[in-house]
């Protein structure tokens, strides 16, 4: 994978990471604190609700009911509204006001209803008689309770409160709760007396209730005891009596009883809950830190080739050419780590050629001139005299030098870019015959036989011709030195496409195939003797390679050895010679 691809991969993870963690934290906050409200509304509405009631049913009235809305709205954090539902709709108290704040608009939801009146609990297996007797006492216990309550309250008196067995409150007057008194005080407050005629009211309303309900069963009863009128009374009340005198008790204590309350929680500007910041803080930190341990995993992967290859060039700077960096991978990283281990080998390879030019021509230059100071040194002393064959000889060793140099300098200008090019159309088949007349002396003094074969139609070259003919004048001086008497060198030239081929060759002893990578640097010779028989300067095929390279062509080599070496030479065509398609 790719370094790009890789660092994309640990960017996007890191993005998916941090939103999915994002995601999950707010969806699992919303729906905890969703929960937690929603619990903490329930808990709120019971303990309001229940407390009011317990108010109601302690008190007998809502006289007072504030400073316990008050406390109440302290305590659960709500904003609590209390009005009545008896006739027009009155507000008993409202903890905004209460709190010295503006009445807030309540919310859009249905009021809560509190109902203070209690229960009646009938016990199972009461004979009608004696549930309708039980009913009418605790309706007039109930009554004047509330009464004696309520009064309690306006008086100041704490009211204690208590049940009796069948679930109706009963009152007892408390100690004094204003002007420090600590006894135990009712006042004027008195429990009022049920009169007979209430109590036959009472009656009435529960025999209605059972003239109301289904007793057939209780008659039947009564047939099969065979029983008066009286039997119904050992009869169990049934399902159905309790029902119906728990409705006759709501219904006779409802004047006496405080009204019910409708009860409002919360206001339409409450400030909505806002998500907890501690768990998000806390998977904010750990996505920061997923985030920097992924940066520094991404810088460590880059930096450390980075500085790898950092403490390689320096020391490439100071002269270190064997220096290396380790690569491993296929991303943009290795390749750049591998392109520098490839410049490294290219400038020591350099080196060495360049070390290796400076012996060559210290070795081509020291025996010939040691030559020459020796003659001379010998003619100025006298001890050798000079004659026409020895100045014929060190006239030929100067030459010889003056053409190494000139070598060395057309090889220098043409890797440089600045040997001089006079560009023309060239008849290739012309400088090939051009190129045979003159070096068919040097074969014929070799014993080789020099041949040209060209095509019929002429082939032009866009070229130096001069220099064109320098380069193959070289191969052809070579191929002649490198053949036996008897043998032949060839030169031919032919049009391929677009490009025209000329080959030099030999039935020389050729190039082993170890050489042949070896054949176009600077002073080689196939004979490491360096004997002046069996090769020129060195600089030959170094000087061909490079005049070819600027004409835009190529030069290669094949060889067999004992059977001969063959240069090819392959010259691009304008445009206008190339063939049509």
């Amino acid at each position: 994978m790719s370094f790009r691809l890789r660092a994309l991969a640990l960017v996007m993870l890191l993005v998916v990471a941090a939103t999915a963690a994002t995601a999950w934290l707010t969806l699992r906050q919303a729906s905890r604190q969703a929960n937690e409200t929603a619990a903490a509304d329930r808990a709120d509405i019971n303990r309001v609700t229940s407390e009011l009631r317990r108010y109601g049913l302690r008190h007998g009235s809502w006289d007072g009911v504030a400073p316990a809305v008050r406390v109440l709205a302290a305590d659960t954090g709500q904003r609590i509204r209390v009005t009545t539902t008896a006739g027009s709709e009155a507000v008993l108290a409202d903890s905004d006001v209460l709190m010295g704040r503006e009445p807030r608009r309540t919310g859009p939801g249905a009021p809560l209803l509190v109902d203070p009146r209690p229960e009646l609990r009938l016990p199972a297996g009461l004979a009608p008689v004696a549930a309708f007797k039980i009913t009418t006492v605790e309706i007039a216990r109930y009554r004047s309770g509330t009464a004696y309550a309520a009064c309690l309250t306006r008086s100041g008196t704490e009211v204690t409160v208590g049940r009796d067995e069948h679930g109706v409150p009963t009152y007892a007057a408390g100690r004094k709760t204003g002007g420090g008194g600590t006894t135990a005080s009712g006042g004027s407050c008195r429990r009022a007396k049920t009169s007979s005629a209430q109590y036959a009211r009472y009656d009435e309303a529960a025999k209605t209730c059972l003239s109301d309900t289904d007793t057939d069963t209780g008659a039947d009863a009564r047939a099969d005891a065979g029983a008066g009128a009286d039997a119904g009374a050992d009869t169990d009340a049934g399902a159905g009596i309790t029902p119906c005198l728990r409705r006759v008790f709501a219904e006779q204590v409802r004047d006496a009883a405080p009204p019910p309350l409708q009860v409002r929680l919360g206001a339409l500007d409450d400030p909505p809950s806002a998500l907890a910041a501690a768990p998000a803080v806390t998977v904010a930190v750990a996505v920061a830190a997923a985030a920097i341990l992924g940066a520094l995993l991404l810088s460590r992967t880059v930096l450390r080739p980075v500085s790898a290859l950092t403490a390689a060039s320096r020391g490439l700077g100071e002269g270190d050419l064997a220096r290396r960096v380790p690569v491993t991978g296929r991303d943009e990283i290795a390749e750049l780590g591998r392109s520098f281990n490839r410049m490294a080998e290219s400038l020591q390879a350099s080196e060495e050629r360049q070390r290796r030019l400076v012996g060559d021509v210290a070795h081509e230059l020291r025996t010939p001139l040691a030559n020459l100071r020796g003659y001379l040194e010998a003619l100025r002393d006298g001890v050798v005299e000079p004659d026409p064959e020895l100045l014929d000889s060190l006239h030929e060793e100067v030459l010889l030098q003056q053409r190494i140099v000139d070598d060395l300098q057309d090889l220098a200008l043409a890797e440089a870019g600045a040997l001089t090019y006079h560009r023309d159309h060239t008849d290739l088949g012309e400088l090939l015959e051009t190129c045979r007349t003159a070096h068919r002396a040097q074969a014929e003094r070799a014993g080789v036989t020099l041949t040209a074969t060209v095509p019929a139609a002429p082939v032009y070259a866009r070229a130096d011709a001069d220099r064109l003919r320098q380069a193959v004048g070289n191969l052809v001086s070579n191929a002649v030195r490198a053949t036996a008497p008897g043998g032949g060198v060839r030169l031919t030239l032919e049009r391929r496409g677009a490009e025209a081929v000329v080959r030099v060759s030999d039935t020389g002893h050729g190039i082993p195939a170890e050489q042949l990578p070896h054949v176009f640097e600077r002073f080689w010779r196939a004979d490491a003797a360096r004997g002046r028989a069996t090769g020129g300067s060195g600089l030959g095929l170094s000087i061909t390679r490079q005049i070819v390279k600027d004409h835009q062509g190529t030069v290669g080599v094949e060889s067999e050895v004992g059977v001969g070496t063959t240069f090819t030479m392959v010259l691009p065509l304008p445009s206008a010679d190339a063939p049509a398609d």
